[in-house]
Formats: structure tokens, C-alpha cells, sequence
């Protein structure tokens, strides 16, 4: 296997990889069942893949409120907690965990593509607190041998001083703090020219802000990851999208739904998590808009990509002090429509009125049109309990952008 490679799941062909996800899939759903609180959602057979959508998603919302009833982990942990290699507490609140296994979080896989190895010593900027994004790094370095420096994200003046020091070649962290810390040195006259490379996360990385790290030669990469899920996916090469981790089935849903939408499309990121048994995870709703990437890796690595992150699936908004969800938009399509055609529901104000307009990307004939806006109409009302209008748009009219709500209200300052 070639150095570049973290192990040869990377290069599995896609028939391969989809006999060991299912396998593993059958196994993780087998040991969740017993579970009481996933019996329910999991009572449908799983014969292929496809079959997750049988699956409803479980929902970040969902496990907060899980959590509260019985605290910390509201009984979906298969495991005591003897048995955990630490508890952590995001925000939410939720409670997350992590197991003995080895690359538990699967981070390891990432910070290899970013090309660290056994001679960097990596200064760990994210928070060793509370959450687990610094143990997270921490131990994709260790398995990969590198020397860590567990420096957490504040006080930049004395992580300019420490990086100067040690003499340090790597950074993992947020994008930004890594330029405060850069901007600190240079201020302090401290030296940090072993500093080649950068692995990103927990925060975006705006054009400016890699245009400063390409001027000071630091060859950086990014990759996402949750407090949840670990690592989802990685970048291993420049523009070349973000592999999705060998160990977790990825898919992407039209937001609100269980269903979903074609390679291309824009939609909410759903995750299973398939090597940790600890706490199961089945389709969890990241809350997060993506979309695959057709084509593979240029560097080799056959698993799908994706485009990285594009906002957040959640567009629930208020209206008339009624909560409008997406789910709701595609009950009303669901009801209307066989063949669930793409829809966005508009929310705009005039003359200090609130006007809702349902776009549908439908061909409808003149003679039908009343009717069917009639029961759109009415399926608005009776499912949202607002008044609203149809807008029947031609095919392909809608953007590809996830959004299902789109609230262009001028709320000001």
C-alpha cells in the first residue's frame, strides 16, 4: 500500500465498499434493536443500501430531548459507562462519548491526507475542554506518531511564543486562529519557519484568510467533522472536494424527508456511523447542506465527495407566530403530488404583510390550473394554518441550493 494511503479501505472498489457497509450496517442495527428507544425505528428489514430510507432520521433535536428524560446519555448507550474512554458535553446541551478502540474518532485518516507523519510535532489548537475536538486530534496524531503540543485556542501571544519554541510543523485548529497566532509571531519577531502545515476545522475558511496562508507557504487542507460523528469527510487534495470517511454510510436528503435526492442536488447530510458500538448512531441528521460531487478523487481514493459544507438544513422560520419547518412543505407535496416534484416556499413582506408563495416545479395545463392551485392552497392551510399563494415554475427553475424555505423578511439591523 502506498505511503499516501491510510489503509486500503481508501482504494476499495465501490461493489467492495458497499458488501462491508452493508454488513457492518446489519451488524450495528442487529446490536441497536435491542435498544428500546431504536427498536421502533428500526423494526424494517435492510436488504441493501437503499433500504436506510426506510429508516426515519433521528434528529439532533431528538436527542436533546432524549438526554433530559434520563440523563446523561437517555439510554441509547449499548455499553455502561465503565466502559467509556471519556464523557464530554457540547453544546445542546448533549452528552458525547468515545470508546477504547483505536482511531475511535477516525481522525487519524484525515490528518494523514493533510500529510502529517512521525517527524511533525503538531501544535493542537482545538479545545481539550468540555467537548472533544482536542482529543479528537490528539489522538488521529498520536496513531500517526507525530509529537503533540496540547495548546487548546486561546492566549495567541503565548501559542506564538510555544509554536516559536518547539519549533513546531504542524497546526490543527480553526482557520482563523492560526493567522492571529501567525500575525503574533511576526509582531514578536519570533521565528516560525518550520510551520509547513495546517489541518483545518470547526470553522470556515474565507478566501483572504487562505490567500495569507498561501503567501506564508503553509500547505493546509480542512475536513468535517462532529462532536456526534467524528469525522465525515477530509480533503486529501487542492480543489478537489472532501472524501467521505470509510467508516460511516453518508447520504443526502431533501430537507425535512427521508428521501434522498440524486448525486448533484443539494440536500441535508445524514450520517451512520458504522465502526462504533458504544452508542449506536442510524441515520443521524447532521443539520448540515452538502452535496456529492460526481467523479472520483484525483488522488487515487474511490470513495464518493462531497462538496463540503453549504449552510444549514434547518430553515425553520416563524410566521405569523406559527413555526414553519420543512418537513411541512414536503407533506404538502406529498399529499399533491405522486412524482414530489422540487418545491421552495417563498416568506416576503409587503406593505407590513407577510406573504407566503409555495414555488412548485410543475407543468400544468390551463384547464387544471385552478384546481390544482385551489388545492395547494388549501393544503397550505390546512398543514401550515396560514394563508398562502402557488407559483408553478418550469422545470430546472429552482435553484440547486437545499433550501426548502427561503426567508427574504427585511427584519433590519
Amino acid at each position: 500500500m502506498s505511503p499516501i494511503f491510510f489503509d486500503s479501505k481508501e482504494v476499495r472498489s465501490s461493489d467492495e465498499r458497499e458488501n462491508d457497509h452493508l454488513v457492518s450496517l446489519k451488524k450495528l442495527i442487529e446490536k441497536a434493536k435491542t435498544i428500546t428507544l431504536h427498536s421502533d425505528r428500526l423494526k424494517n428489514e435492510i436488504f441493501t443500501l437503499t433500504d436506510l430510507q426506510k429508516i426515519d432520521v433521528f434528529r439532533k433535536s431528538d436527542l436533546i430531548e432524549i438526554q433530559k428524560k434520563n440523563l446523561p446519555f437517555g439510554n441509547l448507550n449499548f455499553t455502561e459507562l465503565s466502559e467509556f474512554s471519556h464523557i464530554y458535553r457540547s453544546p445542546g446541551p448533549i452528552y458525547d462519548l468515545d470508546g477504547y478502540g483505536n482511531n475511535w474518532w477516525r481522525f487519524a485518516r484525515a490528518l494523514n491526507a493533510a500529510g502529517f507523519n512521525n517527524k511533525d510535532v503538531v501544535q493542537n489548537c482545538f479545545s481539550y475542554h468540555f467537548t472533544p475536538a482536542g482529543m479528537m486530534f490528539d489522538e488521529a496524531a498520536k496513531i500517526l506518531k507525530c509529537t503533540v503540543f496540547p495548546a487548546g485556542g486561546e492566549n495567541s501571544d503565548m501559542q506564538a511564543e510555544i509554536m516559536s519554541e518547539i519549533n513546531a510543523t504542524g497546526y490543527v485548529g480553526i482557520p482563523d486562529f492560526l493567522k492571529i497566532v501567525i500575525e503574533k509571531a511576526e509582531k514578536n519577531e519570533l521565528p516560525i519557519n518550520n510551520l509547513k502545515k495546517a489541518l483545518f476545522s470547526g470553522g470556515p475558511l474565507f478566501p483572504k484568510v487562505a490567500d495569507f496562508f498561501n503567501s506564508k507557504n503553509i500547505k493546509f487542507y480542512q475536513c468535517y467533522g462532529t462532536a456526534d460523528l467524528g469525522l465525515i469527510a477530509y480533503e486529501a487534495d487542492v480543489d478537489d472536494g472532501m472524501i467521505i470517511d470509510e467508516d460511516i454510510i453518508l447520504e443526502i436528503v431533501k430537507p425535512g424527508t427521508n428521501d434522498r435526492v440524486p448525486d448533484g442536488e443539494v440536500g441535508e447530510v445524514i450520517v451512520t456511523v458504522l465502526n462504533n458500538y458504544e452508542l449506536p448512531i442510524v441515520r443521524f441528521a447532521t443539520g448540515d447542506l452538502s452535496t456529492i460531487i460526481e467523479g472520483q478523487s484525483k488522488t487515487g481514493r474511490t470513495n464518493k465527495r462531497i462538496k463540503g459544507w453549504l449552510g444549514r438544513a434547518d430553515q425553520t422560520t416563524k410566521v405569523k407566530g406559527m413555526f414553519v419547518q420543512p418537513s411541512q412543505i414536503a407533506k404538502i407535496i406529498d399529499e399533491l403530488f405522486d412524482d414530489k416534484p422540487k418545491a421552495k416556499l417563498i416568506v416576503s413582506r409587503d406593505d407590513n404583510r407577510d406573504i407566503l408563495t409555495l414555488q412548485i416545479e410543475h407543468l400544468v395545463n390551463t384547464n387544471e390550473k385552478d384546481n390544482l392551485n385551489k388545492k395547494v392552497v388549501d393544503e397550505m392551510k390546512k398543514i401550515l394554518n396560514l394563508n398562502g399563494e402557488v407559483e408553478f415554475v418550469n422545470l430546472g427553475a429552482l435553484p440547486n441550493d437545499g433550501k426548502v424555505i427561503d426567508d427574504i423578511r427585511d427584519f433590519g439591523e
